[in-house]
């Protein structure tokens, strides 16, 4: 059984700084490179041979072959990213189940029960799942298939601008 470390106690009890060490395996002696053959760090100081990687600041860019055509230009490009995309945050009706019967759930509700996580983002709802009640959704934007859905369980839908 082995016996729990007891602390260095100084004067009444205190830690004395001069019995202060750090934790075991905290400290790690420095890789010291170039100092002779015995060392095994010795002659080219673990860079290899010679070449533009055994220089200094001899560093070669992410993404660059030696001057051959790189991956990222040989492949063609297609397509764009629309900088004027609006990216809702998605709530699908079967999510609404967990609301009350008559509840009005807006996207603050909505993030009251973590259904959507962005603040900002404006809210969608879509038609995934059923839906059996009655509730007021307010949304940024609804699919016609989701309105469909809430309006046959008797919800009503209300589009906010």
């Amino acid at each position: 059984m082995s016996e729990a470390k007891k602390t260095p106690a100084g004067p009444a009890g205190a830690l004395a700084p001069h019995l202060l060490a750090p934790a075991a395996g905290a400290k790690k002696r420095v890789k010291r490179v170039g100092r002779g053959v015995g060392s095994g760090h010795g002659k080219t100081s673990c860079r290899g041979g010679k070449g533009q990687t055994a220089r200094s600041g001899g560093s070669i860019r992410p993404g660059f072959e030696g001057g051959q055509m790189p991956l990222q230009r040989r492949l063609p490009k297609r397509g764009f990213h629309n900088p004027f995309r609006t990216a809702y945050e998605v709530v699908n009706v079967g999510q609404l189940a967990t609301f009350a019967a008559g509840a009005e759930v807006d996207p603050a509700a909505l993030r009251a029960k973590r259904l959507v996580r962005r603040g900002a983002a404006p809210v969608k709802v879509l038609a995934e799942g059923d839906l059996a009640l009655a509730l007021t959704v307010r949304a940024h934007a609804v699919s016609e298939a989701a309105r469909k859905k809430i309006e046959a369980a008797g919800g009503r839908v209300e589009l906010i601008a």
